[in-house]
């Protein structure tokens, strides 16, 4: 068993998709429940307690994770072995302790105070169900205007009709907020400033259950207050937290490439550049091209007519040196003259929703998530 500051650093078990529940805490130190009663409540999870081996059938075997405090190691030396169990304690001087673990057929020993966050995180990972993580798209414009933001919400109302757990993310505050042009901006639900003082890990599942629901898809936007920027690890638990959901995640990224930014690009798995068919626009894609290839290796892009003599949507790729998502079509009625308004992609037949669905299409199978 390989030692990292005072554990035994192994994979946590596989769980299936869907909330698993709280783990089982075995212990009658009352301290040492103290301690593991708060971490899964950071974690969000409610676990079950008692003493020594459940006397109900299965729940020993059932949990999805079993912490079983040092004090009570010898009560449940014969209990059937199983993965996921931890044994935890206290005393880093205590070499008995492995012996114990050993006995018990724990698969990791954790010391608290050292090992609270990676304790945190491993209930955390139970209570959610950690499977598949999201595909995770960033959608950026190669000049203003480019329309990105129109592709990033329909790729995500697209990507929720087609029935896949779907999150908007709204990585630009000067872009006016997506719930604006999703119709949504007096939703109920969270913006980014609520989050800015995120820190080590938030939870998926809160994380969804707080953002405004729009046209079936939660978008996480910007709100119209005065606050432009959240912390890089803000934004780097906020994302983190959403990929644990599964399903997709788009998000709709600004030109300028800041600390935030690059967060963001470190967690994407596909890059669109948006670029009108301009001489101009292919010019300054260029440059914004290079800035985000610094991060994202995946960058392809997508192209927007209409097509001055000689130049075409091939073209534009090539001058870029970048793979070709298509042309992205125009969709009329976006903007109604009565103030009223349809979310881009919204009418499944139009245009822009079957540009957006081949994209899924090809993109989840090229991930293996189809």
């Amino acid at each position: 068993m390989e030692t990292v500051a005072g554990t035994v650093t192994h994979d946590p078990p596989p769980a299936a998709g869907g909330r698993q529940g709280g783990p089982l805490i075995v212990t009658e130190d009352t301290e040492l429940l103290d301690d593991l009663l708060r971490l899964c409540a950071a974690a969000g999870a409610t676990p079950e307690v008692h003493h020594g081996v459940p006397e109900r059938r299965g729940s020993w075997e059932a949990a999805p994770l079993v912490l079983v405090g040092d004090d009570a190691a010898r009560r449940v030396r014969g209990a059937v072995r199983r993965r996921g169990v931890v044994l935890v304690g206290r005393d880093q001087d205590d070499s008995g302790v492995w012996r114990r673990a050993v006995e018990i057929g724990a698969e990791h020993v954790l010391m608290l105070p050292d090992g609270e966050q990676w304790l945190v995180d491993r209930i955390a990972d139970v209570a959610e169900g950690v499977g598949r993580p999201a595909l995770t798209v960033g959608v950026i414009g190669g000049r203003g205007g480019a329309g990105a933001s129109t592709l990033a919400c329909a790729l995500a109302v697209t990507s929720a009709r087609e029935g896949l757990r779907t999150l908007l993310v709204d990585a630009d505050p000067l872009g006016g907020g997506l719930d604006v042009l999703l119709g949504g901006e007096t939703a109920e639900g969270l913006r980014w400033p609520a989050f800015a003082s995120s820190r080590g890990r938030v939870g998926g599942g809160a994380l969804e259950e707080s953002l405004p629901e729009l046209h079936s898809l939660r978008v996480l936007s910007w709100d119209r207050g005065d606050r432009i920027a959240v912390p890089p690890q803000a934004v780097r638990a906020v994302l983190a937290a959403a990929r644990r959901r599964g399903g997709t995640v788009v998000v709709d990224l600004p030109r300028r490439i800041d600390d935030g930014v690059a967060e963001v690009l470190t967690q994407l798995d596909v890059g669109v550049l948006v670029v009108p068919a301009e001489l101009r626009a292919v010019a300054a894609a260029a440059r914004v091209a290079s800035a985000v290839g610094m991060v994202l290796r995946d960058l392809r892009v997508a192209v927007r007519g209409p097509y001055p003599p000689g130049l075409d949507d091939r073209e534009v790729a090539r001058l870029l040196g970048l793979p070709l998502v298509g042309e992205v079509p125009a969709e009329p009625g976006l903007a109604r003259p009565d103030g009223d308004t349809a979310p881009p992609g919204a009418v499944p037949r139009g245009p822009l929703a079957r540009f957006c669905k081949e994209f899924w299409e090809r993109a989840l199978v090229e991930a293996g998530a189809a």
